[in-house]
Parts: C-alpha cells; structure tokens; sequence
C-alpha cells in the first residue's frame, strides 16, 4: 500500500518537475554562453553583499557565475516552489479533492499515507537535482569552458537540502490546518522573506548577522560553490526537515480531515450576511448560471486577497520606508553595478526610489502576483470544470460555449486589474510616506503594464485550458513559457549580438522603456494588449471546435 500511494504521487507530480528542471538545464546552457562576452573585471570591484545579493561568488569567472545565478536564486527558487507546491497538496490536497477518505479506505494509517507522500517528494526532488548535477558538468565540457575548483557537488547537496526543507514546511503546515492554499502561501512567504532579509540586511549597520538567522541564508551563506559543503548550514537544514516531518506527522494524526471542501466563498457570506443578502443573490444570479464570472471569482478569491495584500503592503507600502532607511548606503551601488546585469532583476540601479522599486518590486514580484492569479484563473477555466465534471451542468443552460470563455476572462481581467490597482496604491503609499517623490503617473503607467503582462501569461493559460481541457498542461506550459522568456529578455541583452532577440519576449514590452522614470509607452501597452485579444480570441474558437470530457 505505500508503494502504491508513493507511486501515484509520482505519476500526478512527475510533469511539473520535469519542466521545472529541463527549463533550468536550458537556462544553465544559455547562461554559460551569453557569459562567455562579458567583462569580469567589474566583479572584483563589488562589495561581498552586492554579489551574495546576486548570488555571484566573488572573483568570479563564466562557470560560477553562471553557476552562483542559478544555484543562488533562480534554481534554488524554482525547486523551492515545485517541493512546497508537492508538500502542500500531500494531505490538504487529498482533502479539497474529496479523495483522502478513499486513500484511508484501504488498510493503511494515517502515518503510512504521509510517509508515502513525503517519499515521493524526496524521490522527485532527488531525482531532478541529480539531473541538475550531470547538466552542470556536461555543459561546461560541451562550451569548453573550465570550471576551475568549482564545488558543483556541494552546491547542489546545498539546493537539494534546502529545496526539501521547504517542501517538508508546506507538508507540515498543510497536514496542520488542511488547508493547502495556506500551506504554500506561508512556506512561500517565508521563503520570499527570507531571500530579501539575506540580500537586504548586510546593507543595514549593525543588522548584517541577523541574515544569519534565516533559513535561506543556509542555502549559500558560506558559498559551497567556492568552500565546498558547508556541514554546519546543511546540518541545520536538515534538522529543521527533520523537526517539520515530526510535526507533520503529529499534526495529521489529531486533526479531523475533511473529506471535501468545507470553505465558504465571500458570495456565500454575502448571501449568508442581512445587510448584503439582497447584494449577494443579485450576484449569484439564478440556477440558470446568469453570472459565470461571478461564480469563477468567487472560486479564486483566495489566490486574489493574497496576491493582492502581498503587493500593498510588503512590496508596495513597505518598500518607501524600508529606501529612506537605507538611502545613504545605496549611493555605493552607483559604480559596482553593471547595467547588463541588473537588467536581469527588472532594471533599476539602486541609486534612486524609482530604480529600488523597479528592483525590488517591479521586477520580479510584481509580475509574479499578477501572473500567479491570472493563471490560476486562465489554467482552471475550462479544464476545471471538465476535471470537476461540472462543465455539463454549465453547458446545459441556454448560453454558447463563447460566452463561457468570454465571462471567465472577464473574471480574470478583473483580477489582474484589481492586483494592479492594489500594487498602486501600496507603492504610491510607501512613496508619499516616506516622501521619495515617485511621479504618481509613473507608477499608474508601470502598474498598467505589469498588468497587461500578467494578462498576456493569464491568456496564454486559458488558450491551452480551452485547448486540450488539462489543468495541469496549461499550467506547466505557461509558466515553463514565462520563466523561459523572462530568462531571454534578461540574458540576451548582456550579449550584444543576440540583444535583439529580447523584442519576441513580452517582458521587452514591460520594463525596457523604464516606465517608472519615463512613464507610459503606449507601443509597448499596445503590444500587450493585442497579445491578450489574440490570445483570448484563440481560446474561444479552440473551445468551440473541440470535444469536451466529461470525466478524468
């Protein structure tokens, strides 16, 4: 029985870490090429914290940068992100299904279950860092490029490690509380909290040491790629696992798990509350399904408040404070930073409000959030009521399959816009509070168009959602479209040969024009647009002409 359980956990999750991985193992095989043009000199003039914030070794040649970019953010976050996304849905995930009562049905415990889950996350994690390894030697020898003493082994050890620790935290946190949207949400936030604490205090006086006390510090504080393992940091790691396991196993034992999903949507407290019932049944329509896009957001405002909330308050409002605290130090970064290379954290240059917060906030995590909602939405369109078996039910009211796809892009809109919005007003909040000056049009214009750029990603999702009706494909597809095109368009401008190439991603239309300082570019919102109309127009026509099922 527990082979059983491991191996359906694998088969359900293998696909998210094959993409995962093999974008990473092209981006490792670009990254190394696009290096080989650039002037390392300037490295050797940054401070340690500059290049632990970048995650580049110092003194570092092609092999370790290439290695300490991947390894230090973009693949340790990636990993990061698919093992809580595992560990998140091992036990909460079985309960929102409605399946965990037939996983206990079968003569096995509890305890059997979540061991059996929590194998199969170590065998996929494992497994793909295995294959990170064997990229990590095999590309060098086929660019011909020497790595030097470079710990390759060690940093891996340290990913792999780290990436397990956060899986178990998810794990730990869903068997809890049961609530998998919970789960990811903290693991991520302490996740995301703990690589801007390692990146941001060093630049603090007298704050440097409590970096120390995050976990993300571990991961690469000691710099294996250059010192080799770092037994202390890993020994950490793999005790706070260790004590997660423990405590997921303690946690699934005592609580009543749910043998569905129990939660109740802001339109049923609308109707349940007196003073908004007549609101709430005007929304909710009629059994004859008059309002789709309200039945579609009320089945993702979860995802949208923490979005959302994220985007207000720690990366919007607390950002101005968090500047004028730091202001005096920032000076330095003036002439250690190459242009090339922040270009790959959104642009900015850190000398400014206007470059921290195109950094810091825009982007990365602006179009993250964005992203995160509108393609929840676009992914789970069609292909969750197909997988939900309620698409029937939808199509057996008089109302055309286009109508379906139209109103649930409408909702997806509506969310991205209200993200924007909260984005807004948390950076112009932060702006005005610590009166850094930003133009409010500005961040109007910027807003818009991270926006638009979520939307553009959020279209792609519902286009393959209408397509092949599989949540699991659209999602994969169109996050593996936008972690590889947000890697073109910030390596290929470090080469000038292949800078061009950067016009076929949508992030050239995003933050190329420097918004924030320039204000809007209405080509480049045009671009983003039409993608979106062409894209959302694809989904309709895609859905009209194909077969739909009717069960898994």
């Amino acid at each position: 029985m527990y082979a059983s359980v491991l191996t359906k956990t694998v088969r359900d999750r293998w696909l998210g870490m094959t993409i995962g991985v093999g974008v990473l193992v092209a981006y490792m095989l670009m990254a190394m090429a696009v290096y080989r043009d650039i002037d390392f000199s300037i490295y050797g003039e940054m401070p340690d914290y500059v290049l632990n914030l970048m995650g580049v070794p110092k003194d570092a040649d092609i092999a370790t940068l290439a290695y300490g970019v991947m390894y230090g953010f973009t693949g340790s976050l990636t990993l990061a992100g698919l093992a809580l996304s595992m560990g998140g849905a091992s036990i909460s995930g079985e309960e929102k299904d409605g399946t965990i009562g037939l996983l206990l049905a079968n003569p096995k415990s509890r305890t059997e279950v979540l061991v059996a889950k929590a194998g199969a996350m170590v065998a996929l994690v494992t497994l793909g860092s295995l294959v990170l390894w064997v990229a990590s030697l095999a590309t060098p020898a086929m660019l011909g490029i020497d790595i030097g003493e470079s710990h390759v082994e060690a940093v891996v050890l340290h990913v792999t490690i780290n990436t397990l620790f956060y899986g178990f935290m998810a794990l730990a946190v869903g068997a809890w509380t049961g609530r998998r949207a919970l789960a990811s949400g903290v693991t991520m936030a302490v996740m995301i909290s703990g690589y801007f604490a390692v990146g941001l205090l060093p630049l603090i006086d007298g704050l440097a040491d409590l970096a120390k006390l995050f976990p993300w510090y571990w991961l690469d504080g000691g710099d294996p790629l250059v010192n080799g393992v770092q037994w202390w940091h890993l020994g950490l790691l793999a005790t706070g696992t260790a004590a997660l396991f423990t405590a997921a196993v303690v946690g699934v034992n005592h609580r009543d798990l749910r043998s569905q999903e129990t939660s109740v949507s802001l339109l049923d407290r609308l109707r349940a509350h007196p003073l908004t019932r007549q609101i709430g049944e005007r929304l909710a329509g009629s059994a004859r399904v008059s309002h789709i896009s309200v039945k579609t957001a009320s089945e993702h405002q979860g995802v949208l408040v923490v979005s959302a909330a994220s985007m207000f308050s720690m990366l919007g409002l607390l950002m101005g404070p968090l500047y004028k605290a730091m202001e005096s130090s920032m000076a330095q970064f003036a002439d250690v930073l190459p242009e090339a290379m922040m270009a790959y954290f959104g642009g900015g240059d850190f000398t400014s409000p206007e470059g921290f917060y195109q950094i810091e906030t825009f982007g990365l995590m602006a179009p993250i959030a964005v992203m995160v909602v509108t393609i929840v939405v676009g992914a789970k369109a069609m292909a969750g009521e197909e997988v939900r078996r309620t698409m029937g039910l939808l199509l057996a009211n008089p109302i055309p399959r286009s109508r379906v796809v139209l109103e649930k892009a409408l909702t997806m809109v509506a969310f991205a816009v209200i993200v924007g919005v909260s984005t807004f007003a948390g950076v112009a909040g932060g702006s005005l509070i610590a009166g850094l000056g930003i133009s409010m049009a500005d961040i109007a214009a910027t807003c818009l168009l991270v926006t638009l750029l979520g939307l553009v990603f959020g279209a792609l999702a519902l286009a393959l959602s209408a397509a092949c009706g599989s949540v699991k494909v659209a999602n994969y597809a169109t996050i593996g479209a936008a972690f590889t095109l947000h890697l073109l368009n910030g390596l290929l401008p470090l080469n000038d040969d292949l800078a061009g190439w950067a016009r076929w991603s949508p992030f050239h239309y995003y933050l190329s024009s420097d918004p924030l300082k320039n204000g809007m570019h209405w080509g480049h919102a045009t671009v983003l647009a039409g993608l979106v109309v062409v894209l959302v127009a694809m989904a309709v026509g895609l859905f009209d002409r194909r077969d739909l099922r009717q069960r898994d």
